[in-house]
């Protein structure tokens, strides 16, 4: 079903939810210059229209940070945290739930070493006394951490400062770090001033994956399954509106606005992107096991790095996938 058809039946979907659901107003946090489908439904009020809420869209510039409004009460869900600063939170004792699987991108979350250093994969132990920035508990730095244990490149021979990837780039472009860690359009203009120890198809050679969730308080979920189910409905029909290529002309131009991107960096971001359908993300690959275990090695990694105290036994419990199970029947 497309978003257009969907629409069609949205007033008897508004009037069933609006008795089920608790909640009359709700905040969501995204990422601007990340562009994905859920923009264009996004824009289009088809959130809203399905779900009978008014829904507040508030941007971040890091997963810490959306982990922290939602401890706060502020935010109720987050499209597109990154698995390590959820990792960080649940560890930390945090109530959150990974709900769906957002995006996974390999190749779209990297780290960039500043071309005049000539350095690359054959040379990276020259990084050693280099000056980095790195937006800490993030999906960058877990995938920073990996590359450097790859290299053998020891962590207290780098001077690491903790920055939001706009500000690393900002500071690569004056050449005020060596290296820089970051995503989407920031990653992009670290790009023009350096280069990438790995590639994205390295890096998952290494096990490195990188993929993001939606992810809300268990509480608040528990309290409105409903509403977070037709939320999942409509980011996967927007997801599956974009799979299909004659739909590119119509939704890019809206994504691109709403990313605060142009089309042609929001085409080449989303060529980097892989957005699996609800089938897939319920399968063992993703939350019916493997996810569960990544975050165990990623909440392993940041322990031994020294970023986090300890690691839970197992982040199962951190998994919820009735709504997402929910959606695929509505």
């Amino acid at each position: 079903m497309t978003i257009k058809k969907s629409l069609l039946g949205a007033a008897g979907a508004v009037a069933l939810l609006a008795g089920a659901a608790s909640a009359e107003e709700i905040t969501v946090g995204y990422f601007l210059e990340w562009p994905m489908p859920f923009e264009y439904a996004k824009a289009m009020g088809t959130y809203e229209e399905e779900m009978g809420v008014d829904i507040n869209w508030v941007s971040f510039d890091t997963g810490t940070a959306m982990s922290a409004a939602m401890a706060s009460g502020d935010v109720q869900l987050s499209v597109s945290q990154g698995v390590p600063p959820f990792v960080v939170a649940v560890s930390a004792g945090q109530d959150l739930q990974a709900l769906d699987v957002a995006v996974s991108y390999a190749d779209n979350d990297n780290c960039v070493v500043r071309s005049e250093l000539e350095i690359d994969k054959d040379s990276a132990d020259e990084l050693e006394g280099k000056k980095v920035a790195v937006p800490l508990g993030t999906a960058a730095h877990y995938g920073f951490l990996k590359q450097m244990d790859h290299f053998g490149v020891p962590l207290d021979s780098l001077e690491i400062v903790d920055m939001a990837p706009p500000d690393g780039a900002a500071a690569i472009a004056q050449g005020a770090v060596d290296m820089a860690c970051g995503w989407g359009g920031s990653l992009r203009r670290m790009l023009e001033h350096g280069n990438v120890l790995l590639t994205g198809a390295e890096k998952e050679d290494l096990g490195i994956l990188v993929f993001d969730v939606t992810s809300g308080p268990a509480s608040w979920v528990a309290e409105n399954s409903d509403l977070v189910a037709s939320f999942l409905k409509v980011t996967a029909e927007a997801n599956a509106m974009w799979a299909d290529e004659a739909n590119h002309s119509e939704m890019l131009p809206v994504i691109a606005k709403d990313a605060g991107m142009d089309e042609e960096a929001t085409a080449e971001t989303l060529a980097t992107f892989v957005f699996p359908d609800a089938e897939t993300q319920l399968s063992d690959k993703w939350l019916g096991s493997a996810a569960a275990e990544f975050m165990k090695g990623v909440a392993d990694v940041f322990v031994e790095a020294g970023s986090i105290d300890a690691a839970l036994d197992s982040y199962a419990d951190h998994i919820n996938t009735g709504p997402l199970s929910s959606a695929g029947s509505m």
